[in-house]
């Protein structure tokens, strides 16, 4: 390059430089199908559920957090970021003053108002939907791409992926357990066949009882449950401890469809957000489905 004009030198390097430029766009689709173009990795991010935040962590990236929703909890340290509303409503003031590269929004979980604002506004948002296991490791690895973390976020998926593959291993080819999931006690509310509870039900050997009902998560009457005959009742939202959730299904014991039914615990943090921490959940589930065949009767 030393021996060419002067003129030459700069227009290659301008070139260099533009191609540079160019090779650092992020490129993504989300769960919308629509393209999203970050001119480079997001530095500062908003999270629009708890779930997503926790995500966002997972990947990496959880220094970069500005702006989380309500109730986002976990890991501890995202209580300690601003919040900027819930599912119901985003406060778009506070959005703009934080000012960030990339908001990450719930497909099925926020206004699809507040998102339509948000890009009138003129900022990028991808929106997500993680609703089945399988989606866990590939959105972490997209957060990465996103924010710049490939490495964390690579790890975090293999690691999500051994643990299901160890499960489905493990359980996946064991005696079916009929299973009913309580989302909420009363009224009584439940997950069907694609739902991510459902892929857990799936991955210990279960069978959801509602799997298929056309609703997500369907209203159900206490005769359906015990017209379905389950042989286990799992759940947790509606309790604090597994004492108290077994007793509210004791009560019924006296129906011929749900005697001697076992309702078992699960923390519903590690079960009903779609996050790494599913991972856990699963176990409890696998765990439960395999004494109650432990305990059936020859």
């Amino acid at each position: 390059m030393s021996n060419l004009p002067a003129h030459c030198v700069f227009a290659v390097f301008g070139l260099w430089l533009a191609t540079a430029a160019w090779s650092s766009e992020i490129v993504a689709t989300d769960d919308r199908g629509r393209e999203l173009t970050l001119p480079f990795p997001a530095r500062t991010v908003v999270t629009l559920a708890p779930s997503i935040a926790e995500l966002v962590h997972a990947a990496g990236a959880g220094a970069r957090l500005v702006g989380v929703a309500r109730y986002s909890d976990y890991p501890p340290e995202v209580k300690k970021v601003a919040q900027i509303g819930d599912s119901s409503r985003v406060d778009l003031e506070r959005v703009l003053s934080l000012k960030p590269d990339l908001i990450v929004g719930w497909k099925t979980g926020n206004q699809a108002a507040d998102i339509e604002r948000l890009e009138q506004l003129g900022f990028r948002v991808f929106v997500i939907e993680p609703d089945t296991l399988a989606a866990i490791p590939r959105l972490l690895r997209m957060l990465g791409r996103l924010a710049g973390t490939e490495t964390a976020a690579s790890r975090a998926a293999q690691a999500f992926e051994d643990g299901v593959h160890a499960l489905r291993a493990r359980y996946g080819t064991r005696p079916a357990v009929r299973v009913f999931y309580e989302i909420w006690h009363m009224p009584l509310l439940t997950v069907n066949g694609s739902h991510m509870i459902n892929d857990v039900i799936h991955l210990c050997g279960g069978s959801n009882i509602f799997a298929a009902v056309p609703a997500l998560t369907p209203l159900v009457s206490l005769e359906s449950v015990i017209a379905a005959h389950p042989q286990v009742v799992l759940g947790g939202s509606s309790a604090t401890t597994p004492p108290e959730f077994a007793a509210q299904w004791q009560r019924y014991e006296n129906f011929s469809g749900l005697r001697n039914v076992k309702a078992m615990y699960v923390d519903p943090d590690h079960i009903q957000r779609q996050t790494p921490r599913i991972l856990q959940g699963a176990r409890t589930v696998c765990e439960h489905l395999e004494s109650v065949r432990a305990n059936r009767r020859p």
